[in-house]
């Protein structure tokens, strides 16, 4: 932070990040993938809280780590390749995206209580504030906002 004294700068000592915290992790679609990109993300939220002083409650933390689970999981069963996960991240929120290589964008379902299955992209659209899939020259993008703070 910095302190202004009669238009003086002086330097506190105590310096704010001012570029979202940003990580990537490539997956192969091994056994266990999954879950080590929900470990991945919580490690990534511990990051913010210390070096963003990020308010995450346990419920934002839920959150994340169910968007991360069902984008993880679509590009695990519907890619043929690997996939990588971004995290980035602020104070107040942290997008989710998932790089995989198939070039089949996802379907969102209608809400079907009787519905086995088939329901990812739908609990993504309800947790997070904005949902964005475009096509990259080697498939898809998917990303999803989520806000870490309660208004």
């Amino acid at each position: 932070m910095i302190d202004h004294l009669d238009g003086a700068v002086i330097p506190t000592g105590f310096d704010v990040p001012v570029e979202p915290l940003r990580r990537a992790a490539h997956y192969t679609g091994e056994p266990g993938c999954i879950a080590e990109a929900r470990h991945f993300a919580a490690l990534f939220l511990h990051k913010l809280r210390t070096q963003w002083c990020a308010a995450i409650d346990a419920r934002a933390e839920d959150e994340v780590l169910l968007v991360v689970s069902e984008l993880v999981t679509n590009a695990d069963r519907h890619s043929n390749g690997p996939y990588i996960l971004e995290l980035e991240g602020t104070d107040i929120s942290l997008t989710v995206a998932v790089c995989d290589s198939s070039v089949a964008l996802p379907r969102r379902f209608p809400r079907d209580p009787e519905r086995i299955g088939r329901h990812g992209l739908e609990i993504v659209h309800a947790l997070a504030a904005r949902v964005v899939v475009e096509r990259v020259p080697v498939g898809k993008r998917v990303s999803a906002a989520v806000r870490l703070g309660r208004e």
